[in-house]
């Protein structure tokens, strides 16, 4: 959820978004607003998993959940990877899900300054060419 604020969703709004997964959440793990008046929401489905790829059965268990709530759209997110079956299911449904897999996700999050800390920064210096006009 801190990631999808930090890229904008839910403006700065303290109410932007809230995670709602636990058991018997129907398929939704997080809800969050699309702009800062809410005039659009986005369900957010994630799966934290190691070595499995999420298949076309959970996409479209999501997908069903999204319809159940009378949702367009949607993110899945994994740290794992989706199969080309579910990346190909998602490209045929009405609903808009994006697929978020875990090489995306660390990216996002680098971008982004979530679950990271800049350790150094180096300072690129170059000839002040004014300083030299001045007539020293």
């Amino acid at each position: 959820m801190e990631l999808l604020v930090k890229m904008g969703y839910g403006g700065s709004r303290a109410d932007a978004g809230k995670a709602i997964g636990r058991s018997g959440d129907g398929g939704i793990d997080g809800i969050i607003k699309e702009d800062w008046l809410g005039l659009d929401v986005v369900y957010i489905q994630a799966k934290r998993w190691d070595t499995n790829a999420v298949g076309r059965p959970d996409v479209m268990q999501f997908a069903g959940a999204l319809q159940a709530q009378k949702a367009t759209k949607g993110i899945f997110i994994t740290t794992s990877r989706f199969t080309e079956d579910s990346r190909g299911y998602v490209a045929q449904i009405g609903s808009k899900i994006v697929l978020i897999d875990g090489d995306q996700l660390a990216q996002l999050m680098i971008e982004n300054d979530v679950g990271v800390s800049t350790v150094s920064l180096y300072q690129v210096k170059k000839v002040d060419s004014d300083y030299f006009d001045e007539g020293i």
